[in-house]
């Protein structure tokens, strides 16, 4: 794993750089921070430039963490009982500014309209009600490893996930493709169109209850945001699950929510084997408050670990991020050249 850790002139100079931010902007939802991004990214120190920038062009790993910064626990205050409770301006603000910088050094943070509401930055915490479910807001079920919203064309290049607190120690579990074996058949039955990715229940969700705000583009592109989800449901088209560089390739996949059902014998043979090999060689980090891990979600899987909530306002909460490389590819799933919001 490719790590860096912030010295402490580095860490008071990110503090400073938000703090000031954070006093001009009141939100991570307003465009007139969106807009300037990636220019105030390049006011982070040079060290992270370099950290984060190497990893977007080299990709030596599937994932990276960036550690040093410092989380103030009594500002960002208790653990949310669900990441709809959003009021004034919030209390991890400087954070969720933190995570959009540095992913700004990666490419363009984007938002899905199907998903926690159409919000840029996402909060990643247990939700009563959602123990048992295969999301971000379970608990008590393992969260399957996976390729962030497989099921996309328009799926992000990598995930930010930013450590508000994690008192159980609770693994973010990973593994990047080259550190898979993966046999020169298997490979070859791997890359050909032959499997396929249905929506998870992060965005079916938003089927039946819709978005619990307005948001720009309007209902028009909401109902082709839900036509699009539903024809992918139904009636998945097959894709293969490596692409790219046959001899150092990148991968797609979420067997927890693929229709295993229509793959023949070879091709479920493949996926099977890959499947054990990413189990026998699936890692993790228990990330500690403050520290960032960007998952390359063209190079790696990553999933979590489960864990008994206690829903007291001290579990487990973290600021995740969708990353895009290419923003302008989703231009007819946006409502205006520069919204970050995908339907």
């Amino acid at each position: 794993m490719h790590t860096l850790a912030l010295d402490p002139a580095d860490a008071d100079a990110v503090a400073a750089l938000l703090d000031e931010l954070a006093d001009r902007h009141g939100s991570v939802e307003d465009q007139a921070l969106q807009d300037e991004l990636a220019v105030q990214s390049h006011r982070l120190p040079l060290a992270l430039r370099r950290f984060l920038t190497d990893f977007r062009l080299h990709e030596p790993a599937g994932a990276c963490v960036v550690s040093g910064y410092r989380v103030d626990q009594d500002r960002i205050g208790a653990t949310p009982a669900h990441w709809q409770h959003r009021t004034g301006v919030s209390p991890a603000l400087r954070e969720e500014i933190f995570l959009l910088l540095c992913g700004a050094l990666l490419g363009e943070p984007v938002a899905w309209a199907t998903q926690q509401d159409g919000y840029l930055v996402h909060d990643v915490l247990p939700v009563k009600g959602h123990e048992d479910e295969q999301i971000g807001t379970g608990s008590n079920q393992t969260i399957f490893w996976h390729v962030e919203d497989a099921f996309h064309p328009y799926r992000g290049d990598y995930v930010g996930l930013l450590c508000l607190r994690n008192p159980d120690r609770v693994p973010t579990t990973f593994v990047g493709v080259q550190d898979l074996d993966i046999s020169a058949e298997d490979r070859r039955v791997l890359a050909e169109p032959r499997f396929y990715m249905l929506p998870d229940n992060s965005h079916l969700q938003m089927l039946d209850s819709g978005p619990g705000r307005a948001l720009a583009g309007g209902a028009e592109l909401l109902d082709e945001a839900y036509d699009r989800l539903k024809r992918m449901r139904d009636d998945a088209a097959p894709v293969p699950v490596l692409f790219g560089s046959p001899s150092d390739p990148y991968l797609c996949l979420d067997p927890y929510f693929m229709d295993l059902d229509r793959l023949d014998e070879e091709a479920r043979g493949a996926l099977q084997r890959l499947s054990a090999e990413i189990d026998r060689r699936l890692g993790g980090a228990a990330l500690a408050p403050g520290e960032i891990v960007f998952v390359d979600n063209y190079r790696a899987v990553h999933g979590r670990s489960s864990f008994a909530a206690r829903f007291d306002g001290t579990d487990r909460w973290l600021k995740r991020v969708n990353v895009a490389r290419d923003l302008r590819k989703s231009r007819d799933a946006r409502a205006a050249a520069g919204s970050r919001v995908l339907f």
